[in-house]
């Protein structure tokens, strides 16, 4: 199934509810399966909006970044979510060490934070999101695959 448009310009997200309320969104808008990368520097808003699309999925337990352990798991409704933070990732070489090609061939949808971290080993991105802190809140932008 191809990921929906994303023809939006970039508009502005005022808080943390609004960044969670725009993941909710993604949720419902988004295939349950393929790879979105998330763009941004730290503080950014990245996993506050996979926050809030993984309280849409219906997880209802803790939700903390996978800053250490690099990759959390989730499955709700039969869906399976793999929410990946590179950011101490080291070399992309890394993720072949983890095993990264079991998790993608998987049926699921791949969150990527710092997907830049592991270029040359990750696959193509079908939706790339960029935040971008301004003022207390955040810019967002998206860019799918047929508009890269």
């Amino acid at each position: 199934m191809p990921f929906c448009e994303f023809n939006a310009s970039p508009f502005f997200l005022e808080d943390t509810h609004a960044t969670e309320q725009m993941g909710a969104k993604l949720w419902e808008m988004l295939p349950k399966n393929g790879f979105v990368f998330l763009h941004g520097d730290l503080g950014a808003g990245k996993t506050t909006l996979v926050r809030g699309l993984l309280r849409a999925a219906g997880v209802t337990g803790a939700i903390k970044s996978p800053t250490y352990a690099l990759i959390e798991e989730y499955e709700v409704s039969g869906y399976k979510i793999f929410h990946f933070d590179l950011y101490r990732l080291a070399e992309p070489e890394e993720l072949e060490w983890i095993g990264i090609d079991d998790y993608f061939n998987r049926d699921a949808l791949c969150i990527i934070e710092w997907a830049e971290k592991g270029m040359g080993i990750l696959p193509d991105a079908d939706i790339q999101i960029t935040l971008t802190r301004q003022n207390d809140g955040r810019l967002i932008e998206f860019s799918n695959k047929n508009s890269q």
